[in-house]
């Protein structure tokens, strides 16, 4: 049995990550630390476990084995190098941290302390993502030449994401740096190179201290572009994939849920579009961050793809905040 101690209910997605715990066979969450010790207090009185009124204590117990993270962004490299030093797994919500230096810190102390990391990633592990990586792999499109991924929902023009959601100090980012993370990885994944320029615009339609609009353009050696977008701002806007090669496109989400092609490659994708069947969903992060601690395995992919989305997320906010593209290798590590 993997225990768990629990790093905070500050994401939205903290309470996801509990009810996942609790459903699997082979973990638990055994006791609680947030920032906020009202609503740490609450989230343990819930579950029937301790709270700690300091994350040093709670890492000094040798009955907790993992932590799962749900601090503030900002947070990040502070508890996730403390739970690392304490010889704790460690499960996260994305980003690592908001720069490629502070991930390089991390991921220092991960290593040096040979604990497990698994970063959420969850649009990984779904099915048309691996319906599309199946296509990429054939090379059915040809030569990737554009890629697009937009999400975007309406938490900040109907008022039901939480408050600390706009905080920057807190965040360190809006849209593109929360919702954003998704289309970013995929963009990355689906272009199959690594991007050498960022180019970024950020949008404010509700006057909030974070933006709530955002696209970034990825560009790459070969001449392929990847556009990301992402906002809270949308009532209607479908979650959207488009790949584009110099033989065929596949598109996702127009507005279904469901993959077609064209392409001139088969004779059977030439002249109409055809769906193709999209497979089941991996096992999830979590799942698999189980796995890798209880089989001594390593999250590899999971892990580069995570420092990869760091990478692009912090030469986006340079961008947008200094009106110009920026190239990855001006970045520090």
């Amino acid at each position: 049995m993997i225990r768990i101690g629990k790093i905070s209910y500050w994401h939205v997605h903290a309470w996801d990550y509990t009810k996942q715990a609790q459903e699997h066979p082979e973990a638990e969450i055994v006791a609680v630390w947030d920032e906020d010790p009202t609503r740490g207090k609450e989230a343990a009185d819930k579950q029937g476990v301790p709270f700690f009124d300091s994350l040093d204590e709670m890492l000094k117990c040798d009955d907790i084995d993992a932590v799962i993270v749900d601090a503030p962004t900002s947070m990040h490299k502070e508890v996730m190098i403390k739970a690392a030093e304490a010889g704790k797994h460690i499960f996260t919500e994305k980003v690592i941290a908001p720069t490629l230096s502070e991930v390089t810190e991390i991921i220092k102390s991960i290593d040096n302390n040979k604990v497990k990391l698994t970063v959420s990633l969850p649009r990984l592990n779904d099915g048309y993502t691996l319906a599309i990586q199946d296509v990429l792999k054939q090379g059915l499109l040809g030569e990737v030449t554009y890629v697009r991924v937009r999400l975007s929902h309406n938490g900040a023009t109907a008022g039901w994401l939480p408050e600390h959601f706009y905080h920057l100090e807190e965040c360190l980012g809006g849209a593109l740096i929360d919702l954003g993370c998704h289309p970013m990885y995929l963009t990355r994944l689906f272009l199959e190179q690594e991007p050498i320029e960022v180019n970024a615009q950020l949008g404010y339609i509700t006057g909030k201290e974070v933006e709530d609009n955002a696209v970034a353009m990825l560009s790459t050696a070969s001449g392929a572009i990847g556009v990301v977008e992402a906002g809270f701002v949308n009532n209607f806007s479908p979650f959207t994939i488009e790949v584009h090669g110099t033989d065929g496109t596949l598109l996702f989400g127009t507005p279904d849920d469901k993959l077609l092609i064209r392409t001139s490659q088969r004779e059977e994708y030439k002249n109409d579009w055809v769906e193709i069947p999209v497979p089941d969903n991996r096992v999830s992060a979590f799942e698999q961050w189980i796995t890798h601690i209880q089989q001594d395995t390593s999250a590899d992919e999971n892990i580069a793809c995570a420092i990869e989305l760091t990478k692009l997320m912090e030469a986006s906010n340079i961008s947008a905040r200094e009106h110009r593209a920026v190239r990855l290798d001006e970045l520090k590590s």
